[in-house]
């Protein structure tokens, strides 16, 4: 499916737009969305395989959307404060951290439930992230609730000025909640419109429900007319596609300081979670086929190449989760922790960082063409 990409109109048709060799993406940099789309791909396989084993309760995550949430991941410009981006994800937004520099390792904390688990404390489920340095809200399983929380974060982006914007991501399904609208309502008042990119990641599913069933419009990002709100639909299996729109759009927004809502077009690999199956759906189109025979005609990688660097990644998230296995539970006495803030992060300095050293990761392993 081309891209849909956006000119004067609030949304072009889909059969306008085409993906030709002139705006293909550099081969480094094709390298490097490759590199951080498989680590994504090897950490969901792992996860999965920990659940099943009975080394988690639970998984929830993002195999077939690795080219929307890479891009997402390299293409934001993370630090702490309204300067930088805000970032409210979902809980299948694993690739979109990968990319961005997080350990994969404390994933696998996550799902151990570790009390060494640098997002939850091991009080959560795995790929609920919550990354203060780097503007990522936590993720929460409700769905569709940062819908709702992101237009305070823009509204912060757009009272410090600069080029700083939220970016906000859920399913399809999702947009049947109100916070959804509330979002698009918020973003979009006139003379107060809020620099937000809302993305909606597409899988046509919601749970067990197919979107047919539930969606009479056409595309979801026609909802962006109503409010004025410009939009696109988007290929979310096609890896140099989602990066050079996502760019375009995320452009838009910082320089309009209005909002945009990018519909991605992506599939569900495992089903809905673990409570489906997460079994493996062959009729579903894996992002990686195209990207990977893509860089194939292109010599950009060889298939000894990618097939290496999968089974690299493979063995080192075996290693890692191995070790985590060893790592602590959390103690029954913390349970009331961080049920309430503890301090006051805003007035208060910041603590000092513990001296003890990290645990190895697989993050500090680079391979020959990993980018880290």
């Amino acid at each position: 499916m081309p891209a849909v990409t956006t000119t004067t109109a609030p949304r072009t048709d889909a059969a306008t737009a085409t993906d030709g060799e002139e705006s293909a993406l550099a081969p480094e940099l094709l390298v490097r969305l490759y590199d951080r789309m498989l680590l994504a791909r090897c950490l969901e396989e792992r996860l999965i395989r920990m659940n099943k084993q009975g080394d988690g309760f639970f998984w929830v995550g993002g195999p077939g959307e690795e080219a929307l949430n890479a891009s997402l991941g390299l293409l934001v410009h993370k630090g702490q404060g309204p300067e930088f981006d805000y970032l409210h994800l979902h809980y299948r937004s694993t690739a979109t951290l990968i990319a961005m520099g997080a350990d994969p390792t404390d994933t696998l904390r996550q799902m151990k439930n570790t009390a060494t688990d640098p997002y939850s404390g091991g009080r959560n489920f795995c790929n609920h992230y919550s990354v203060r340095r780097w503007n990522v809200a936590p993720v929460s399983s409700p769905i569709e609730v940062q819908f709702s929380m992101a237009p305070g974060t823009a509204l912060a982006n757009k009272r410090a000025g600069g080029r700083g914007i939220t970016i906000v991501q859920g399913g399809d399904a999702g947009t049947a909640e109100g916070d959804f609208s509330t979002c698009l309502i918020w973003c979009s008042l006139p003379r107060r419109e809020l620099p937000c990119l809302m993305i909606v990641a597409n899988n046509h599913w919601g749970i067990s429900t197919p979107a047919g069933d539930t969606h009479a419009e056409k595309h979801i990002a026609d909802r962006g007319a109503v409010f004025g709100i410009k939009s696109a639909v988007v290929d979310g299996n096609d890896a140099e596609t989602c990066y050079r729109e996502l760019k375009k759009a995320m452009e838009y927004v910082r320089a309009e300081r209005r909002p945009f809502l990018l519909e991605v077009m992506v599939s569900r690999l495992y089903g809905h979670t673990s409570a489906s199956g997460a079994n493996f759906v062959p009729e579903e189109l894996d992002c990686f086929v195209p990207f990977e025979k893509k860089l194939e005609e292109r010599r950009i990688m060889t298939r000894d190449e990618m097939d290496e660097l999968r089974a690299r990644y493979t063995q080192q998230l075996l290693d890692a989760s191995k070790k985590v296995r060893e790592e602590p539970q959390p103690k029954g006495e913390d349970i009331h922790r961080h049920v309430f803030a503890e301090r006051d992060a805003v007035r208060e300095p910041p603590r000092p960082a513990a001296s003890a050293p990290a645990p190895p990761s697989v993050a500090s392993k680079v391979s020959k063409n990993g980018v880290h």
